[in-house]
């Protein structure tokens, strides 16, 4: 069975590169083997692996709860985000050279996170979250700090319309001057979907402008909908 760097590496990056660059997102198939979500999700009653747990009625922030990680993050999940985060630098840089912003992603993320904790976030930020039935999850940016990369990942656990019905996953992309678009996706067990953090490039008929994006996820009608959510860079608290 490949490991989990090995499929990384396997994967058509020049596609996902384009369609990142297209839309904003990108959906990579089957990463994770029914074993490991099923193991993901068996840990999410382990209290020794995190640090916070959030009840998401409780902040407005929709309905269901959430846990951020401890370090040092289980093997699988630190082998996903070192291996899969320089796939995704040369994306964040390009974005940032055609909107003229004056940063530059390092290609490592050991690098990334000493930037991070240098201007003291300190904290993991990768978190796994639970919804029932009814639950949602209210439009939103996950910044945490100054320091801050512009893409992230989310794992799907469970299968859709088998484990659980609706709770689909939604972008929205506000283009200056211009209505909310809507992007709705449903992604399978396994899958990984790749997509913006808070802004990308767009390219007008005067070079590129910047377009703001948020995500959240729509009602779940009935079972129970875990995700496991990779944001690369700490936070502060």
């Amino acid at each position: 069975m490949q490991n989990t760097q090995s499929k990384i590496a396997s994967q058509d990056w020049e596609s996902i590169t384009e369609s990142m660059h297209e839309n904003g997102f990108a959906i990579i198939p089957k990463v994770l083997n029914d074993e490991q979500c099923a193991n993901l999700k068996f840990d999410y009653d382990n209290p020794n692996l995190y640090r916070k747990t959030v009840v998401m009625e409780r902040y407005r922030f929709g309905l269901g709860e959430y846990k951020y990680f401890n370090y040092p993050l289980p093997s699988l999940i630190q082998d996903l985000r070192s291996s899969i985060y320089p796939k995704l630098a040369p994306i964040a840089n390009s974005w940032m050279k055609a909107l003229n912003i004056n940063t530059v992603f390092p290609n490592k993320h050991e690098e990334l996170l000493k930037q991070c904790h240098d201007n003291n976030q300190l904290k993991a930020t990768v978190l796994i979250l639970k919804y029932g039935k009814s639950g949602f999850n209210t439009l939103h940016q996950d910044l945490y700090g100054d320091v801050f990369f512009p893409i992230q990942i989310v794992l799907f656990l469970n299968e859709p319309d088998e484990d659980f019905t609706g709770g689909e996953f939604v972008l929205t992309q506000q283009t200056p001057r211009a209505q909310s678009k809507a992007i709705v996706l449903k992604p399978k067990k396994g899958d990984i979907l790749v997509f913006t953090t808070n802004f990308r490039p767009v390219k007008g008929t005067k070079g590129y402008y910047r377009v703001n994006m948020k995500h959240g996820v729509s009602e779940v009608h009935s079972g129970e909908r875990y995700t496991l959510g990779i944001i690369f860079h700490d936070a502060l608290n």
